[in-house]
């Protein structure tokens, strides 16, 4: 089965009507075919981040659709640890030239981790790291 991780981009795009890639991702999703997601609990710590500010409806709905990605037998869910802030932390300190954020390096090492090339995303930082990103810009 392939595996993909998925970004926060991912999950804020499905959740957020008013987001400018959900028909887009919503299209290619059935294209991808027959998937495995990897994601990790600090994607959805940033997903719920981002999804804070945008009112108790759309609040209400992440919380919904966090608790369908934890039982979703297709989803894997990568716990947060002291070694994945670490690992995290050093790709951060190796690359004080880029604009990653420690969630896009935990999640980079993440891949590495688990042998991952595709990122449901359009960020750029998975590309300059040699990842393959689905949604370019």
């Amino acid at each position: 089965m392939r595996r993909v991780f998925a970004d926060t981009f991912y999950w804020l795009a499905l959740a957020n009507p008013a987001d400018q890639w959900r028909s887009l991702i919503r299209e290619a999703i059935p294209h991808l075919g027959t998937l495995q997601i990897v994601t990790t609990e600090e994607v959805l710590i940033e997903f719920l981040t981002g999804m804070a500010g945008l009112g108790t409806f759309q609040r209400s709905l992440a919380v919904r659709m966090t608790h369908e990605i934890l039982a979703d037998l297709n989803t894997l869910l990568i716990p947060q640890t002291h070694n994945s802030f670490f690992a995290g932390l050093t790709l951060y300190e190796s690359r004080l030239d880029k604009r990653y954020s420690l969630t896009d390096c935990i999640s980079m090492q993440t891949c590495r981790n688990e042998s991952i090339q595709e990122v449901l995303t359009n960020d750029h930082h998975f590309t300059q790291e040699g990842f393959t990103i689905l949604f370019p810009r």
